[in-house]
């Protein structure tokens, strides 16, 4: 009797043990290591995501859209400006006299010598160019200074006597005889006015001159 007590107890002791002992490493197993850092890190490694397979050719490239480019200004042609409108471009020029010069400028407030052309024909609907080197070559040039009239633009130098870039520019508003034709623009120092071809300090710096319609 005192056998299978024994046996008894023992197996009881034994099952127990098993027990434990499977317990202990079903722990072991599901509990996840930790780095340095204090972070879990899974026992089953991240596969990285899949990648397409290539084409074999390179990457389409994509093209930035350019902006619209501005187009040329349209300027008026010489058949649709009558001649009969010079008397009217003389006196819309006349108003401008003693208008202060200013760089730049296009009013009554300050203005500058291409911008005194510019704004006269923009005040009877007609548009030309606005700086001074594209005045020079917009119409047709006078062959001869003998043939100059009113309404023709004259355009000079800086020094007199020499080559150089076109720094001014007028309106003929009167040919009076040989030696005087008058004409208007922006001096830098008086502001607009009107002077003598002929002057001492224009003719050596004259140029040429351009008939615009």
């Amino acid at each position: 009797m005192k056998k299978q007590i024994a046996r008894s107890v023992n197996f009881t002791i034994c099952t127990l043990l098993l027990t434990f002992l499977l317990s202990a490493c079903d722990t072991l197993r599901k509990t996840p290591d930790r780095s340095n850092n204090g972070r879990s890190r899974s026992s089953v490694a991240r596969r990285p995501p899949a990648r397409r397979p290539s084409s074999g050719r390179p990457p389409a490239k994509t093209t930035a859209k350019k902006p619209a480019t501005a187009s040329k200004p349209t300027y008026s042609r010489p058949e649709n400006v009558p001649a009969a409108v010079v008397p009217k471009v003389v006196e819309v020029a006349r108003t401008y006299s003693g208008t202060p010069y200013r760089s730049g400028g296009n009013d009554k407030n300050g203005i500058d010598c291409s911008g005194l052309i510019c704004s006269v024909y923009s005040e009877i609907g007609v548009k030309v160019p606005r700086i001074s080197w594209q005045q020079s070559e917009f119409g047709q040039e006078v062959s001869s200074i003998n043939d100059i009239k009113p309404g023709d633009w004259l355009f000079f130098v800086p020094e007199a006597g020499k080559e150089g870039y076109v720094s001014h520019a007028g309106i003929v508003t009167d040919v009076r005889n040989q030696d005087e034709i008058m004409f208007i623009h922006a001096s830098t120092s008086r502001g607009v006015r009107e002077d003598n071809l002929f002057s001492n300090y224009f003719k050596g710096r004259f140029v040429k001159a351009m008939r615009p319609f």
